[in-house]
């Protein structure tokens, strides 16, 4: 096994109390802290990359002059931050995790549906988001992503008269425009804003209205093929702009009907 790698800026601090195994009560958490903190830098500086070995439990905490204790819950909280990844038994420890953005889609949406974040807000960053997302699709889509965005569209004309798997559907061709542009930040914060901006009911989606939009979807589709990047993004703007209107007057005709609801 190769022996771990002591990120750079980190620097062995006698615990209080004269002993490397000995923490004051209080400073435990300060400490551990700090732990995550440089193997947070040493990791955005490229001193640590993907699958590196950072060691033992043991090994964190003689290198640093701490407990096991707080060396464990320094692990424990980068292992929560999705930066390392612990294995444990023989030839176990914790190596510099690969990364997978979309495992914290969800927990971005969760933290801005927590914040109290209003509609109007999600979808004026879901407006920007989309629009250079179709403007990007215009210019990298592979046939591949042309025959999704195809299939998405005859799916959702099969379920016009299906309103809950008709939002789901469309739901998956704005994703797939997304997917298109080939840019992961871009996909990701597509994710996180429509975790907390697509309806699990759609109210106001009428047959006439569901028609309008799959006649959007077409265009759009059609434009990403032609290569017209212009074109799309003008055309997602109006489009994310008309859900827009439709969003907030749904949350404003819910707030009167319940002030507490949202």
């Amino acid at each position: 096994m190769k022996p771990p790698i002591a990120p750079t800026s980190l620097s062995r601090r006698p615990a209080a109390g004269g002993g490397p195994g000995f923490i004051v009560l209080g400073r435990s958490a300060s400490l551990s802290s700090q732990i995550v903190a440089d193997v947070r830098e040493a990791l955005f500086a490229k001193r640590l990359k993907p699958d590196d070995f950072l060691g033992t439990e043991k090994d964190l905490a003689a290198r640093h002059g701490v407990s096991r204790i707080v060396a464990r819950d320094a692990l424990r909280t980068l292992e929560a931050l999705g930066i390392v990844e612990i294995r444990m038994g023989k030839g176990g420890g914790a190596r510099i995790a690969r990364g997978n953005p979309r495992l914290f889609a969800e927990a971005l949406a969760v933290q801005l549906d927590l914040t109290g974040v209003s509609a109007a807000e999600i979808l004026d960053a879901q407006r920007a988001v989309e629009c250079m997302a179709a403007e990007l699709a215009a210019e990298h889509a592979t046939p591949a992503d042309h025959e999704r965005l195809r299939a998405l569209l005859a799916d959702a004309e099969s379920k016009l008269d299906d309103v809950a798997a008709y939002t789901l559907s469309s739901r998956e061709f704005h994703l797939a425009i997304a997917e298109a542009s080939h840019n992961r930040v871009l996909v990701v914060q597509f994710i996180s804003l429509q975790n907390v901006s697509w309806p699990a009911r759609n109210p106001t989606l009428t047959p006439k209205v569901a028609r309008r939009i799959l006649d959007v979807h077409r265009e759009l589709a059609a434009l990403i093929a032609m290569r017209d990047a212009a074109g799309a993004r003008r055309l997602m703007d109006d489009h994310v702009k008309m859900i827009r209107a439709r969003r907030v007057a749904e949350h404003l005709q819910a707030k009167r009907k319940d002030p507490s609801c949202c």
